[in-house]
């Protein structure tokens, strides 16, 4: 346990509590994510839902995109990856401010989907480091939902190790629920 400081504001007489600064800005960066979106494919038309009113992104602090990788914070690589947009990619990334952190943004971004070929990189994690992925062709905006909440407790707990957003429904898990065996056709 950390130790607890009586901060007061200048002027004001009054003050608030903190056991540590760094749990502090793990709060604030958690709910004031800059996001830069790298839309390159067809994901980016669940990209644009997800931005809509009935979805509301912006209740969890990730509301404006910044159009420069300098403002930003959060990389969201929605789509393929081709190995010419590696570099520009990888450049991308390298241009943000610390701390960082980088969202695969559906199947193709986590693990190159169904472009199983030499134009297609197999997962933007051949080229930067990345931190949540949401598979799905495309994810759900519920399910990219909660790889925005797996974010920000992955930025609350300091863990940098990649994470995946698992489905809300595993129907092999339901079927054994209920008692029955999964067959080869599920």
């Amino acid at each position: 346990m950390g130790e607890l400081n009586q901060v007061t504001l200048e002027g004001s007489g009054t003050g608030f509590a903190t056991t540590k600064l760094s749990e502090l800005l793990a709060w604030a960066r958690k709910y004031s994510l800059f996001k830069y979106p790298f839309v390159t494919a067809c994901c980016g038309m669940e990209f644009m839902a997800l931005s809509s009113p009935r979805f509301d992104h912006s209740r969890f602090g990730a509301e404006a995109p910044r159009f420069s990788p300098r403002q930003s914070d959060l990389l969201w690589v929605v789509g393929t990856i081709s190995q010419r947009q590696a570099p520009v990619l990888r450049r991308v990334y390298e241009q943000m401010m610390e701390p960082k952190w980088v969202l695969a943004f559906g199947t193709c971004a986590s693990c190159g989907g169904f472009y199983d070929n030499y134009t297609t990189v197999a997962g933007i994690d051949k080229i930067i480091p990345t931190d949540v992925y949401v598979p799905g062709c495309p994810p759900r905006p519920e399910a990219v939902i909660d790889g925005l909440l797996l974010l920000q407790d992955k930025i609350t707990s300091g863990d940098r190790r990649p994470a995946i957003v698992k489905p809300r429904e595993d129907p092999i898990r339901d079927l054994v629920s209920i008692g029955k065996k999964p067959s080869a056709e599920t």
